[in-house]
């Protein structure tokens, strides 16, 4: 029973180590009371390369031991060889999709000083927040002060740092990754053109009822 139960406990905290880092990142926090300790709680801490020692999981092929004569003189059998692989094919490296970037996307009125392509550009590429967090940063803008921006900004560059590292090995799965941001940032694209044309059409339609009287 003890070994059963010391089992589980393992295997539980296997699965705790190998869970997403970012799990815990959440952008509710990013308005004008956050302090540096929330901010680091909230977005900082989570963000640890080590954390990506099990990300993506590891081929399970294990070729046998090299081949020798088996006791009792049997015949050995040849030794098992890993397929070729294609050396020269080019590795992805993360943010490629990324690099004649350009958006529709337009930052709120603001008093902060940073590089705003910059900033919608990182965002974009984040695999680490969601569609949501990511729309809830962009319009909580004017309430962050410009140390929590200058944070924010750090936070972000670093994330793009360490899994451009973390391309040489794990390139192929980071490229789907980022490409399902991608397609995220191009549906909040969409959602803005949508908002914008709606704002438009009341503003018009109140313009046309001022004019009749209404």
């Amino acid at each position: 029973m003890d070994n059963t139960q010391g089992s589980q406990q393992g295997n539980q905290q296997n699965n705790q180590n190998n869970a997403n880092p970012f799990q815990n990142i959440k952008a509710d926090n990013f308005d004008d009371t956050m302090n540096s300790n929330q901010m680091q709680q909230n977005f900082g801490q989570n963000f640890n390369p080590q954390n990506f020692s099990g990300f993506p999981p590891q081929g399970a092929f294990n070729p046998p031991a090299g081949a020798g004569f088996n006791p009792g003189g049997m015949i050995p059998q040849p030794p098992v060889t890993q397929p070729p692989t294609d050396d020269n094919k080019p590795k992805y490296t993360f943010g490629k999709m990324l690099n004649d970037f350009k958006t529709n996307i337009k930052l709120p009125s603001h008093n902060l000083k940073f590089d705003e392509v910059r900033f919608l550009r990182l965002l974009a590429g984040s695999i680490s927040l969601t569609k949501d967090e990511k729309v809830k940063i962009i319009k909580s803008l004017p309430k962050l002060s410009q140390f929590q921006i200058d944070e924010l900004m750090k936070i972000l560059e670093e994330e793009q740092e360490k899994f451009t590292e973390l391309s040489e090995k794990h390139g192929e799965q980071l490229e789907k990754l980022e490409r399902k941001h991608v397609e995220d940032w191009h549906d909040i694209e969409a959602a803005v053109v949508a908002e914008e044309k709606a704002k438009q059409d009341q503003s018009e339609a109140d313009e046309i009822r001022k004019k009749l009287g209404l």
